[in-house]
């Protein structure tokens, strides 16, 4: 299942065990994320800002116009990531938050003045119903969608002065018309981060694993949900990122988050905290 650096979906749905309930005018009541384990003391928050795919029925009648096939890539959500997020909570007894809106409705993991908040074009598709989508409508959204979520992950992450974030994503094999990625899980992190260099290490220690770090993407965007909860608040945190071709099926993810919080652990004790 694991393998050294080489050059080279589906979903796991979950029972909300609490939810925040939201109602829009001319919509049914919504609810704009999932908790799991609210009560668990482990000294870990699991965080998965793009879930599901799910478009909320007030954006559009609840279709943003792309055929199925697409709002199943991963330009809609992350595949695999909720499912792995929640196993990995159970596993280091930690609460679980996870967002109950395709990233392409409003992203989660962007800073509220980031211009790729509301995309428009992601990955060579057009989304239609974004395309003329207007200041009314972000403003929806973000009331809707984007600040219930991070009031309750701001929330979870005040309750202990010790907590670690753990972020998990997924990321696709190939963009289209560019060369494939190589690894298996990166890990993105900003400059002088106490606790991912060491998670790092202890990933590459494995032997076995394509480990990239800061990749696919760069560790640090101003204004995203880690620099909102952690980094500006001095948390020790840890951006997931596992490569959505290996997380497709429940027996994957659970491999993967079996295997990933042992080392979690390891690597908090290495790094002291």
């Amino acid at each position: 299942m694991f393998s050294a650096c080489l050059s080279p979906n589906s979903n796991f749905v979950a029972t909300p065990v609490k939810l925040l309930q939201t109602k829009m005018a001319g919509s049914m009541t919504y609810t704009p994320f999932f908790t799991h384990g609210e009560t668990r003391r482990g000294k870990w928050l699991i965080t998965c800002d793009h879930a599901t795919n799910h478009v909320p029925s007030f954006v559009n009648d609840g279709d943003l116009g792309l055929p199925a096939e697409d709002m199943a890539r991963h330009i809609a959500y992350d595949p695999g990531a909720y499912g792995t997020a929640r196993i990995l909570g159970e596993l280091l007894n930690a609460p679980v938050i996870a967002s109950n809106f395709s990233r392409l409705v409003i992203d989660p993991n962007r800073g509220d003045d980031d211009p790729t908040l509301l995309m428009k074009l992601y990955d060579g598709t057009l989304i239609p119903a974004n395309r003329h989508a207007d200041t009314a409508d972000l403003e929806n959204r973000l009331t809707a969608c984007y600040r219930p979520y991070h009031a309750k992950l701001a929330e979870l992450a005040a309750r202990d002065s010790d907590v670690i974030i753990v972020s998990v994503h997924s990321f696709t094999r190939q963009l289209r018309g560019r060369p494939p990625r190589p690894w298996e899980i990166g890990i993105l992190f900003p400059d002088q981060e106490r606790f991912s260099p060491h998670f790092v290490t202890t990933l590459k220690q494995e032997g076995d694993l394509c480990v990239g770090e800061n990749e696919p993407y760069v560790g640090y965007l101003p204004g995203d949900a880690i620099d909102t909860h952690a980094t500006k608040q001095n948390r020790p945190n840890t951006l997931i990122e596992l490569r959505n071709d290996l997380i497709e099926t429940a027996a994957q993810q659970q491999a993967w988050a079996t295997r990933l919080a042992p080392l979690l652990k390891k690597a908090r004790k290495a790094a002291d905290l």
